[in-house]
Order: structure tokens, then sequence, then C-alpha cells
């Protein structure tokens, strides 16, 4: 039951069902009954954070083990925030309405350097002191946790976290409840629990590092102290057909970003783009069976009345039992009237069998990335994609009634010239004149080609980890030569913010001296700051100036093979030794090919019962 004192305020916020609580689905357990109790928070707004397939994975499995109780909790819009603090009302868990500094554990999901902000003012709204000192060494606040993709670098917020995961978490989550209530009943102190906590594989404790500079900023030396790894490695599903996967999700009463119900397909890509962080941080690749993905979606859809279902990975369309996982879930979707929504589908494996699939289930326009407009370009960033299969793909969604096209590409990625740019309209451009030249397309209907562009982020444990990020001036001058390379109406452009990239790519690859910086931006106001409106770069600036630091040494420097980087003591199963050859193959414009042709897909030269690690 809801408190009468946060009931009270709902009825004065925009949308009170954000904090309400009681969706079907959510998991309420008797206080007396549990022993451990953990809120899993996001780091954003309710409609983002309940899209996230991880926190529905983990709030599943962590309910599922008795004497557990996980309960989610989300950033508060600005209103709710403002009448929280006026009517001195703490940041809840959605289930039991306590605030956080009862829990046991406070998890948080990091799926955007942008968050950080948002993180220090969750904990400080829930009553936990935001940096990890000041929480003594007793069981008086509870143990503030992180993981996620931004855990591959976590030095610029490692001062706020007692520990990390790294990697997978469905094992470590677990090894780690046990060893806390190992550690109370014995009622060791909170430092012993750490030290405990380091042996874990996949733990990383910030404090048991201590971090010494160079005269000019760089990374000198990463010292482990009180027993702790010199190198902390990366968790791993290894067998994606038994790990734990929810039957049910808790169904929102308000529309969310991804309103319905999730099936994994595979973990990992085989793809080896040299920008991409996730496809190389997830590795290996590692498939489900078709039969055991039909099955979970239809469990799921069953469970929670959705009636669309996505098919959820890195890169859906390279799933090998692709067509039989559709066939066996259109014997079941059709008389059931679910959708089957396929959001990543790739350019050079999109068959005209796969077409006649997608058309029975996806009636909108289809999306593909080719990342960049030329063929020279494409080789240098290993996006193995030709125009050929680019206007191929066109031309089998064209002649089979699609008129929306939409491409995905970035701009400043390394080796880029300004023809680059003009290659991404010209390839547009081609689409529109491919759609014109069909007998076959729909008559008296015009064709849409919408071109999206990124800025590109140099990412850790990506090939491109080494390459500066361009300037703002260089960013900008792009984007006005994009525009104007524009001489079609059919085409619409669309680009991302430049300033916001930059500071993406600041706390991509910062240290521990931004740890500062952070807090003071959040001191100054900062929170929400994935969200435009909410950004102030001005904010940034001031407090990097303050603490004498500067953002182009970390976003706009290029960085030597030797360069210590701040997360060289972080193991995700990729040399850097590995990541230089692929730099320099970038730089020489080769290609190679993905890791179905080929054995060192990450590095290590060799295969595990078929797929790479």
């Amino acid at each position: 039951m809801i408190p009468e004192k946060i009931d009270r305020l709902l009825l004065r916020t925009q949308k009170p069902a954000r904090y309400c609580g009681g969706e079907p689905g959510s998991v309420i357990k008797e206080k007396d009954q549990v022993d451990l109790r953990i809120a899993f928070c996001f780091p954003d707004l309710y409609e983002v954070g309940m899209s996230h397939l991880g926190m529905k994975i983990l709030y599943g499995l962590l309910n599922n083990e008795e004497g557990t109780w996980c309960e989610r909790v989300f950033a508060p819009d600005v209103d709710f925030q403002q009448l929280m603090e006026e009517n001195g009302v703490k940041l809840y868990g959605l289930e039991s309405f306590d605030p956080l500094d009862q829990f046991d554990m406070v998890d948080f999901t990091l799926q955007y350097e942008m968050c950080y902000t948002t993180i220090l003012n969750m904990l400080r709204l829930g009553g936990v002191p935001v940096r990890t000192a000041d929480r003594g060494n007793g069981w008086e606040y509870p143990l503030v946790i992180g993981g996620g993709p931004c855990a591959c670098n976590p030095e610029p917020i490692a001062d706020f976290f007692d520990l990390f995961v790294l990697g997978e978490g469905e094992e470590v989550v677990l090894e780690l409840n046990a060893l806390y209530r190992s550690c109370r009943r014995e009622g060791v102190d909170r430092r012993e629990f750490l030290r405990r906590a380091a042996q874990l594989g996949g733990v990383y404790v910030p404090s048991f590092y201590q971090v010494s500079y160079e005269e000019d900023g760089r990374v000198k030396e990463v010292t482990p102290l009180e027993g702790a790894p010199a190198v902390v490695k990366k968790r791993i599903i290894r067998d994606m057909d038994k790990v734990y996967y929810p039957d049910s999700f808790v169904v929102p009463f308000v529309d969310i970003v991804h309103d319905r119900a999730m099936t994994e397909v595979l973990r990992g890509c085989i793809r080896g783009c040299r920008f991409c962080q996730a496809g190389y941080i997830y590795r290996p690749l590692r498939e489900k069976n078709p039969d055991l993905i039909s099955e979970q979606a239809h469990t799921l859809c069953r469970s929670t009345g959705y009636n669309e279902v996505s098919l959820t990975s890195l890169s859906t369309s390279d799933h090998s039992g692709l067509e039989q996982l559709m066939e066996g879930m259109l014997s079941w979707t059709d008389g059931e009237r679910v959708n089957i929504s396929l959001p990543s589908l790739r350019v050079d494996n999109f068959s005209p069998k796969l077409l006649e699939m997608v058309q029975k289930v996806r009636k909108s326009g289809l999306t593909f990335a080719p990342e960049a407009g030329s063929q020279r370009l494409r080789d240098a960033i290993n996006k193995n994609v030709t125009e050929d299969e680019v206007m191929n793909t066109c031309r089998m969604a064209f002649e089979g009634g699609y008129t929306a096209v939409k491409l995905y590409f970035m701009m400043g990625l390394p080796t880029e010239t300004m023809e680059d740019i003009t290659a991404i309209i010209t390839l547009a451009q081609k689409a529109v004149d491919l759609y014109y030249s069909l007998p076959t397309r729909q008559k008296g209907k015009a064709v849409n080609v919408t071109v999206s562009v990124a800025c590109f982020v140099p990412k850790p444990f990506t090939p491109f980890q080494f390459e500066p990020q361009d300037s703002l001036e260089s960013f900008k001058e792009k984007q006005r030569h994009l525009v104007h390379s524009v001489t079609s109406r059919k085409i619409r452009v669309n680009y991302h913010d430049a300033i916001t990239s930059r500071l993406e790519a600041v706390l991509a690859r910062g240290d521990r001296r931004l740890c500062q910086v952070v807090e003071e931006v959040w001191r100054q106001g900062g929170n929400l700051e994935g969200w435009e409106t909410h950004f102030d770069a001005a904010r940034w600036q001031q407090a990097m100036d303050k603490f004498g630091l500067d953002m182009d040494f970390y976003a706009c420097r290029r960085r030597d093979y030797e360069e210590k980087m701040p997360w060289d003591h972080l193991d995700y199963g990729i040399t850097k030794e590995f990541l230089a050859r692929e730099n320099q193959k970038a730089h020489e414009s080769v290609a190679i090919p993905n890791c179905r042709e080929r054995c060192a897909g990450c590095g290590a030269n060799k295969l595990v019962g078929g797929v790479c690690f």
C-alpha cells in the first residue's frame, strides 16, 4: 500500500504512474521473511529504465532467490523531486516505498556516461552519502555497486562506488549475495567484506587500487592494495541455453520507450567493427537455441499480455538459425496476433526469405547502418558492407512494398575526409534514384530516405581507443557540409549534438581525477543530463577549469600504443596488442572477415565449442 504522505504527492505530479508501483508482475515480499534487500537503480526516468532488458533479467533472478528482495528505483523527474524535497520524502523502492538508506545493497546499471550526475543525485535523495569514504566501515549505509557497459572504465566515478561488477552479472551477483550473508553472520566489517569480494572473479573494488600520474597528466601506475588482484577479469556466461531468463516482466501502467516483451537471442557479435565498444566487451558470440527462444517469447507474451515481442541482441540477423527461429515463432504469433520486432537487421545478410518474414510482422520502414558513406572508410572501420549490398538491400525493400528507409552513419571517424561526408549523401541519393528506377515500385507513393548521423566517440576496449575525437569546430563544419550536400527533398538529415558527444568522450576515457568534476557538476545542478533539456555544457567546462583539467586532454588527444590507459588493469578478454594491430589496419584501410570466417576474432586465437574466445 502506498504511504499516505507519498500518495498525496502523487496527486500533484505530472506522471504519478512513474512513482506509485503496484504494476502487474512486480514482486512483493514480507520484510521479516527476507535477510537481503537490494535496490536496483536505473539512473534515468521510469520510461527509459523500464525498457531495459538487463534490469528485467536481474530483477527476476534476484527475486527468485530465497531470502532476497530486489526492488526497482528510477530517477525522479524535476517536478516530483521538488515535491519530495519539500515534504521530506527520500527516494524509495517502488515495491516497499522504503528509502534507499534502508537497503543492504544499492545496485546501479551504468548504461551511458551522461547518467553519472544522476547517480549522485539519486544517492543523495535516498539518504546515502555520495562518496564511499563517507559511508564508514560499518553497515550503517548500504553497499553501492555498479555494473553494465560503462563499468569497463569506471574510473571517473570510482570514488562513489564500493565495488563494480565487470561483465555479465547473473552468476556473480548471487556470489556477492552469499558472501554478504556470510560476512554479516561472522560480524566482520565493511572493509573485510570488500577484501573478500575483491577475490571473486569479475569484482573490482576501486578503493584497493592506488593511481599515480605522470607530470603531463597521463596515468603512470595503478598499484593494487590489500591483496587485490593486479588485473580484474570480466565474467562471462558460457551457456546461453542454461542461464536464467524470466518468465514474466513487470508490466507498466504507462507507455515506456520499448513497451513490449523481449527475448534475448544471442550475446556478443561476429562483426569486429573497430568503433563499436559493445561488439568487443560482450565477446564471445553465444547463440541461444531457436526453440528455446521461441518458447521463452511465447511464455512472456502469455504472462504479460503483450502483443509484440522483440528479438533482442547486438546483431539479431546474425543468428545462424534466424530463419528457423522466425518460422517457429510465426507458428504461434499469427494465431495469437503477436507482432515480432527485429531491431538489428544487417545489410549483408538481409535475404529475400527474411524480407518475406519481416513483411508479415513489420509494417513501417526498415533501418540499416552502413556507418560510412565511402567504401574506403567502411574498410577502415571494418564495416564489412559494400555499396552493392546496401543497394541490393534497398532494392529488396522497395520491391517488397517499402517506401521508407533509414540509414545510420557516423562522422568524425578516424581517417575521415570531407569527401567521406559527401559520400553519405551520395549513397542516400543512390537509394532514392534506385526507387524511381524500379518498375515494380508502388505507384503514386514517394520514397523517404532518412540519414541519421552520430558523432564518433572513441571508447575503451576498441581499436579506436587510441584515436582523438574531432574538435567541436570540425564536427560543426562537417555537419554544415552534410546538410548542404543534400539536393533532394526525398532525403531527410538528422545529426547528433557534438557538445554532448565531446563530454561522452571525456568521461569514456577519463581517469579518477574526473570524480571531483562529476561531483562538482552535480552540486551545481547537474542531473538527468542524458536529456537535452537538462544538459549544460558550461557547467562541465567550469568544473574542469576549477580543478585544472582539460577536456581536449581526454577527448581530442591521440594516445600512444604504449601509454598506460586508466582501464588497463581491467581485463575484458581482448589484448591491448590486438587492439593496437587493429588500429594500425584501420589507418591502412584494411578490412578483415567477420568472426565466422576467421579464428582470431578477439585476439585470443582459439575456439571453444565453436565460438570465438
